[in-house]
């Protein structure tokens, strides 16, 4: 599930990553450190769907994840989720039947998550909209229109005015 859309959008495996900030797939994201969300998930496997805990970060437009707490610099990130390329970020529990679910969705594929408590999973759908939102592609900087700062054409006379017969 995730490990295609990352193998997808990034162009790799993640059994070929070297992790770190060279890593390509990490896009340059140092997330050993000042991550805007981390903690623990569990996540369905891609394969073998079972479901294991890991610990997730979020950072840059990604969201990471590994087998522990303890990510430095030279961890290897299990996959990576360029939430740009996601569209929604919502609640699961009614598919899924279990307290505390939410997933994520592209236009191929969703992927499921089980936080620990209702609060931490509100705070990561929270997190992870805001982190679409920002690092959207569907409009770009040259696409965004400021109405205010546009040059305004020059008043018009009104009818009347124009069309009085001058004496």
């Amino acid at each position: 599930m995730a490990a295609s859309l990352w193998r997808a959008v990034m162009g790799s495996s993640s059994s070929s990553s070297s992790g770190g900030v060279d890593d390509p797939a990490a896009g340059g994201v140092e997330f050993w450190h000042g991550a805007e969300r981390a903690g623990w998930l569990t996540k369905q496997g891609e394969y073998i769907k079972t479901w294991r805990r890991r610990w997730f970060v979020l950072k840059q437009g990604r969201l990471f994840w590994f087998k522990d707490a303890a990510v430095t610099r030279g961890s290897v990130p299990r996959g990576i989720i360029p939430v740009s390329s996601c569209l929604t970020v919502k609640g699961a529990e009614d598919v899924l039947n279990r307290q505390f679910a939410f997933e994520l969705s592209n236009p191929a594929e969703t992927m499921y998550f089980i936080a620990d408590a209702e609060k931490e999973k509100e705070e990561w759908i929270n997190s992870i909209g805001r982190s679409i939102v920002q690092h959207s592609r569907s409009v770009t900087d040259a696409e965004v229109v400021d109405y205010d700062s546009r040059p305004q054409p020059p008043p018009q006379p009104k009818k009347s005015e124009a069309s009085e017969p001058s004496e």
